[in-house]
């Protein structure tokens, strides 16, 4: 593969020249322009871009890490990021984790060498302290998950109200025993999720019962596993809120499986809207978040991080909707 030192010697020129052609410079004579040129096309030249960014101190990428890229939950996400970056020259290096903190340190060795200008950080499993140390020098803005304990701009729901009104709403339609279908409760959404579950029961005089409760892992599967669990119950649950769409595709599942009926058996709430929402049978009633106006947001919250570190920015909370569908 050619060098820039092959098309100098190949052009008759210093190397200096060639970087002047190749960056535009305005004071190269139009032949030693042409004559440079010639000398790349002949020697098939393809210029380290990554290299000529970071000379002048930007590489033009940042960052979307997530815990996994096939939760159809953040490609909404995502696109909202690839847009707005697009839109400023940026390109998007898209990684999920899968909750590996090698692969996380990996990835943040990236910021530390400048080989992108900014993470948004869609969760990790970093202390909190290492986070603000990083955030100091380096752009981070924290994508709905997100930690109390780091100093760092988020841009979120208000995932404890979203939930007590997706219970409030179950109880108007006359559910007194709605079993919650909770992820890992390391995670901020989770814990505020059943937050607002439990404030909603208490509040509408409805005893919380534990085994209605059960932390799963993200999955279709863990789903249907949940819902096993609670048919078992002597008196099992005449709703179930689920803190996805993909748990609450795969409690609907289990249901009919079980040859229940959705909604007049067992009522089911998911959270999010994904596309798959409004294609299961029956559509799933869900809190929808508004995935893309939050990956555009967060993008515009680096960028202003980007251009100068000490910009104060302030977290940004956006609105949700509970979308009423087939399965409640």
């Amino acid at each position: 593969m050619a060098t820039i030192k092959d098309v100098a010697r190949e052009a008759r020129v210093s190397v200096a020249t060639v970087s002047r052609v190749l960056n535009k410079h305005d004071n190269i004579s139009l032949k030693t322009k042409l004559v440079v040129e010639n000398a790349i096309e002949k020697l098939n030249y393809e210029p380290n871009m990554l290299g000529r960014n970071l000379r002048r101190s930007k590489s033009g990428m940042i960052l979307a890490l997530m815990p996994s890229i096939s939760n159809p939950f953040y490609s909404q996400i995502v696109e909202g990021i690839e847009d707005i970056a697009t839109k400023n020259n940026y390109t998007v290096l898209i990684s999920g984790t899968d909750s590996n903190m090698d692969k996380e340190n990996l990835y943040f060795n990236l910021l530390k060498q400048k080989l992108i200008d900014g993470v948004i950080l869609m969760n990790t499993l970093q202390e909190p302290e290492f986070i603000n140390t990083l955030a100091k020098k380096y752009a981070i803005i924290q994508c709905s998950e997100y930690s109390e304990e780091v100093d760092i701009p988020f841009i979120s729901i208000d995932n404890k109200k979203a939930s007590y009104d997706a219970i409030k709403f179950l109880i108007k339609l006359g559910h007194k025993d709605i079993a919650l279908i909770n992820s890992d409760e390391e995670f901020l959404y989770a814990r505020r999720r059943k937050e607002g579950y439990i404030e909603a029961l208490k509040e509408s005089g409805i005893s919380i019962r534990e085994e209605f409760m059960g932390q799963v892992g993200l999955g279709f599967d863990n789903g249907r596993r949940m819902v096993k669990r609670l048919l078992k119950l002597e008196k099992p649950p005449t709703a179930i809120f689920a803190v996805s769409d993909i748990l609450a595709i795969g409690a609907i599942k289990e249901i009919h499986e079980a040859k229940l009926r959705v909604p007049e058996d067992i009522a089911v709430i998911g959270f999010d809207n994904i596309e798959f929402a409004n294609m299961s049978t029956p559509s799933l009633t869900t809190i929808a978040q508004p995935m893309y106006q939050i990956g555009c947001e967060a993008t515009k919250m680096l960028l202003k991080r980007i251009d100068n570190i000490d910009t104060k920015i302030d977290n940004l909370i956006l609105d949700y909707n509970l979308i009423i569908r087939e399965s409640t």
